[in-house]
């Protein structure tokens, strides 16, 4: 367990309810007036003297998570970051710039009427397109639990409270919006504004068998709403950091990441720009942890071997500062995902191989889970929409309903519900163990002979995904193996 990052790589469709459709870098320097976001590290958990520099360097205090050591300040003082420092601060940085674009993929086609109607033997009328779930053995395992007792917080960009596969499923009581580092509980604020991916992350993870719509992984785990997303769609440190005290602080078992942090793709612990988030992201997942919290990340969708990077070229992707060309090494990291104690997830597609996208590495990913491949049957050609990923969906202009995704952020949900299927059957679990047990309990999955390629044919890309796994039965496509619900519970 340990390591990695995100970006839904293909949205790929959607199905109605009723007539609705449902388919950064561095330190920047603050303008005169301007207000902006810093993160203000004190050197142990004491914050006092940290909030006292603060407000002398003309700045005010948005949150003071004490626990951690960490004040995230506003001010429009352009020379805050030279003035805030001094004792009682150990490092600051704004975080100006640092906000990641989450990719909403593309909505390339719809499904028909007569399959939203058409009735499985589960009762829910969407099962039969869910070839994920029998993938990892959930049926079975629901002989044994389908979660009940287990929260799990999803930090991403809000999940719809009215969607009916979804509205008995939320924890009310543990939701908040996290956006600008302070948690808002009202219902509104970690709604989905924008982006309809933390409904569709929710729906794998726990939508309900009630005889709507799909079924989750733990159908009897509820889902707790951390918004971390904003409605522009970017996702800045402070609300990451916010989001994993927030699930700390209400108890949540597990959290599902499907994100990462900084527009740079790698986070280096030796740059000077980049320390002071590294350390805040870092002391927010350490303390998660220490309140027995389990966190789940996905791998990312960008085919890199996450133990082999030499180099960052394309970063940061925000915009707010010309691309770089970087020389990276061993401590650089993507974030959350790599942080110590994280499960990273690879995902796989319906072969159970992996997905031509999918980033991967030796030591690096811990376990694999179906996140969809919709180009593997005609090897890149064009894409097969139902070999992606069936879940709930929402948007501002259509509603509720259910689409098709696929990426290392629908692989990830999986692995965060089998995690709360295990810790159902055996409450007794540590947030370590329960992860030594997704690992012992996952399906072994052979790496392919020389270099993989399933997507010779993609268009102005034929080499593009081709990819070397190392390793025996742990590798670095897969981890320990694809994760299997069923062995979890028993």
């Amino acid at each position: 367990m340990k390591r990695s990052p995100f970006r839904p790589l293909v949205a790929i469709a959607a199905v109605a309810i009723g007539t609705s459709l449902v388919g950064a870098g561095g330190v920047a320097a603050a303008t005169e007036g301007a207000e902006t976001t810093y993160l203000v590290l004190a050197p142990g958990t004491a914050t006092a003297q940290a909030k006292a520099r603060v407000a002398a360097a003309g700045g005010t205090v948005a949150a003071d998570y004490r626990q951690i050591g960490v004040v995230v300040a506003r001010s429009t003082n352009p020379s805050f970051l030279s003035e805030v420092g001094g004792k009682g601060v150990e490092a600051a940085a704004s975080t100006a710039g640092l906000g990641t674009l989450l990719d909403e993929g593309e909505t390339l086609d719809s499904l028909g009427s007569e399959q939203v109607t058409a009735t499985d033997a589960s009762g829910e009328p969407l099962y039969h397109l869910q070839w994920d779930m029998p993938q990892i053995h959930v049926a079975d395992a629901h002989e044994v639990t389908t979660g009940e007792g287990v929260v799990v917080g999803v930090l991403d960009s809000g999940i719809s409270s009215s969607h009916p596969d979804l509205a008995s499923q939320i924890a009310y009581d543990k939701s908040a919006s996290c956006l600008g580092g302070v948690a808002d509980r009202s219902e509104s604020a970690w709604n989905p504004t924008t982006s309809d991916h933390g409904t569709h992350v929710a729906g794998t993870i726990a939508a309900a068998v009630n005889g709507v719509g799909v079924t989750g992984v733990a159908p009897g785990a509820r889902v707790a709403s951390v918004k971390v997303v904003n409605d522009d769609g970017y996702i800045y440190p402070e609300a990451a950091l916010c989001g994993f005290m927030w699930a700390a602080d209400q108890g949540m078992d597990v959290t599902n990441n499907s994100y990462y942090i900084d527009p740079w793709q790698w986070n280096c612990r030796n740059d000077a720009r980049q320390r002071p988030v590294w350390q805040a992201v870092q002391r927010a997942i350490r303390y998660s942890q220490s309140k027995g919290v389990l966190n789940i990340a996905s791998a990312g969708n960008s085919n890199v071997d996450l133990q082999h990077r030499f180099t960052d070229s394309g970063s940061p992707n925000d915009g707010s500062y010309p691309v770089e060309e970087r020389t990276i090494n061993g401590a650089c990291v993507v974030l959350p995902g790599q942080a110590p104690g994280v499960v990273t997830v690879s995902a796989t597609g319906p072969t159970e191989k992996k997905s031509y996208y999918s980033s991967y590495g030796l030591g690096d990913v811990d376990v694999a889970a179906p996140g969809g491949d919709a180009r593997f049957r005609t090897q890149g050609a064009t894409a097969t929409i139902a070999d992606a990923i069936l879940s709930t969906t929402w948007s501002a202009a259509k509603g509720n309903g259910w689409g098709y995704k696929q990426g290392t952020s629908m692989a990830s949900p999986h692995a965060a519900g089998v995690a709360a299927l295990a810790l159902s059957a055996h409450p007794d679990l540590s947030a370590g163990s329960l992860a030594a047990a997704l690992e012992e309990t996952a399906q072994t999955l052979d790496c392919p002979d020389g270099v993989y390629n399933p997507t010779p044919l993609l268009p102005n890309g034929a080499t593009r995904y081709e990819a070397v796994c190392y390793g025996g039965e742990r590798n670095g496509f897969y981890g320990a193996g694809e994760v299997d619900a069923l062995a979890a519970v028993q």
